[in-house]
């Protein structure tokens, strides 16, 4: 690609921090990284911990890079080789933003966004031979460039995989009607106690691996087994005797609870992903299937308790005691669930001391996961909406033979700055997750907490 031809991008703080290597995203394109950016690297690396290791590998990935050049070299810009590892895919610089010379800046106030912003209208002034794009995740910092005159301000996309969260895979196809008045005739054979029917693939189009087939007619469920030569094969698992399943005494209470206390106790899925709004039962059920599953059926050893928000990161090192008593308070929603699943107990706190116990339950922070590998595990992951893929990533891969993780959160509820429902790391792994064998994913439709967080759920 010709040099004029090459688009100029300029990254900010957050693109780093979301993807540490994401200046490889950017085939025959040239790359300048502001020297606000390693700034703001620099003081992340070790004070705001949620972030800290992204920080730091975004920074040893320039290091990498600019180990050998001049600093002539660092600020006309060094060949970044492309990921195959042959020729220069484009360039990439450091470029000084603290007091740029020519022309009067836009923004005199030196904050760190509004210097990133100075330079990237100064070097649209100066490089007309070049399109310069700013590249933010910050939606506050693209309208201030927008307003200040900077013609191309984007997101970065690169590991977006939908455009629209309502295109988000729901685990489910809901069939109008009565499920044997559309699919007709097909093959039907027995295996062991398990019932499964053969059809055609275009009959039911757009499915995926152990996605759920219901019906409005409420007379047939279940679940998609396998594609092979153009014929799907659904496992029936019958609508009824989903319905009347139950774990740790605790029953679904529609049809969508149903298929997520499926999955959750079905132990050939190794990972089952529960979405949906608040109080639509993904923790109860969740709690309720690990404890059946590790205590009655022993098929797990233990129940590892995890979840991640910025206020752990921050605040976790200044409460007293040991690293569970310090998690107690951010896993409040599983210790809630514990109590009401024992609340008829005649002594509630010795049950719940007895089921800790037996369970070998443990609270851990999602900082302190990384490097560890669990076997025969059953690992609940809450409030994966503000995790990022590469964290959940991190985490997944810690799971070892025999380990089943449950994901879960709501991705209306997103409280991370650099996070939005079509980038969240919960987005990318249902997504990612859909076509795999070992995975379930269920879209809890419905709200049954009570009617005022129903209203409240869909008018607020």
């Amino acid at each position: 690609m010709d040099s004029d031809e090459r688009k100029l991008f300029i990254l900010d703080t957050n693109v780093l921090l979301h993807e540490p290597l994401s200046i490889y995203s950017f085939q025959e394109h040239d790359i300048v990284i502001p020297m606000t950016v390693l700034e703001e690297l620099d003081n992340i690396k070790d004070r705001q911990k949620d972030v800290s290791r992204e920080a730091r590998v975004a920074i040893r990935t320039l290091e990498d890079l600019f180990r050998d050049a001049t600093p002539e070299q660092i600020t006309s810009g060094i060949c970044l080789k492309d990921t195959s590892g042959g020729g220069c895919s484009g360039l990439i610089s450091i470029v000084a933003d603290h007091h740029l010379p020519g022309g009067e800046e836009v923004f005199t106030n030196k904050e760190a966004d509004n210097r990133i912003i100075n330079l990237a209208l100064y070097l649209q002034s100066f490089r007309k031979d070049r399109l310069v794009v700013l590249v933010t995740k910050d939606i506050n910092m693209r309208l201030k460039a927008k307003g200040a005159g900077l013609s191309k301000v984007e997101d970065y996309r690169t590991d977006q995989l939908i455009d629209d969260i309502r295109l988000l895979a729901k685990g489910f196809q809901k069939i109008e009607g009565a499920f044997w008045d559309k699919v007709g005739q097909c093959e039907t054979e027995s295996h062991g106690r398990d019932v499964f029917h053969r059809m055609d693939e275009s009959v039911l189009q757009g499915t995926h691996i152990n996605q759920y087939l219901i019906d409005e007619a409420a007379s047939f469920a279940g679940r998609v087994q396998k594609r092979e030569q153009g014929s799907l094969f659904i496992k029936d698992i019958g609508y009824e005797r989903m319905m009347n399943r139950h774990a740790w005494g605790v029953h679904p209470k529609n049809i969508y609870q149903a298929m997520a206390l499926d999955a959750l106790l079905d132990p050939t899925l190794d990972l089952v992903i529960l979405t949906g709004p608040a109080g639509c039962g993904k923790t109860l059920l969740a709690v309720a299937a690990a404890l059946e599953l590790v205590i009655e059926r022993g098929i797990y050893e233990r129940i590892i308790v995890t979840r991640n928000t910025p206020e752990i990161a921050e605040s976790i090192g200044f409460l007293p005691g040991t690293e569970e008593e310090k998690m107690l308070p951010w896993l409040a929603a599983v210790t809630d669930t514990l109590e009401v699943l024992h609340k008829h107990d005649e002594s509630r706190e010795t049950s719940l001391q007895y089921i800790m116990e037996q369970a070998n339950i443990q609270f851990k922070s999602v900082n302190f996961m990384r490097g560890r590998s669990f076997q025969n595990t059953l690992v609940l992951l809450d409030e994966c909406q503000n995790l990022t893929a590469s964290q959940l990533k991190t985490i997944i891969t810690r799971c070892g033979e025999g380990t089943k993780i449950v994901c879960s959160g709501n991705l209306a509820q997103i409280d991370s700055n650099y996070l939005t429902p079509v980038t969240s790391g919960l987005t990318y792994i249902v997504e990612r997750f859909k076509d795999f064998e070992g995975s379930a994913n269920i879209f809890l439709n419905g709200v049954v907490r009570s009617r005022l967080a129903s209203f409240a759920e869909e008018n607020l």
